[in-house]
């Protein structure tokens, strides 16, 4: 039954994200997430996802969906600096 896998996944998933934000307030760079996320090219980039399309594809355990999404994003220049700053961010 699609019903108990799609949300045995989606549970599943949200129990990783839940894991990942943890170490990251833990490790002190959930607040570089932020201010990155509210930068100017964060807003813009924003303003551009369809903000259902996404909450679908996450809400589904569409990876494909997500992955495309992902590509997306990383076309536009704003994504390309975003991710850029997220890498430095993740390093430091």
């Amino acid at each position: 039954n699609c019903t108990v896998i799609c949300e045995t996944g989606v549970e599943r998933m949200m129990k990783n994200f839940e894991s990942v934000e943890r170490k990251l307030v833990e490790s002190g760079k959930a607040d570089a997430i932020r201010r990155i996320a509210d930068s100017a090219d964060g807003q813009r980039l924003a303003e551009k996802l369809d903000a259902k399309k996404v909450e679908q594809a996450a809400k589904s355990g569409d990876a494909e969906a997500l992955r495309g999404i992902l590509l997306e994003v990383l076309s536009t220049g704003e994504g390309k600096r975003l991710a850029e700053q997220l890498q430095k961010a993740m390093k430091e």
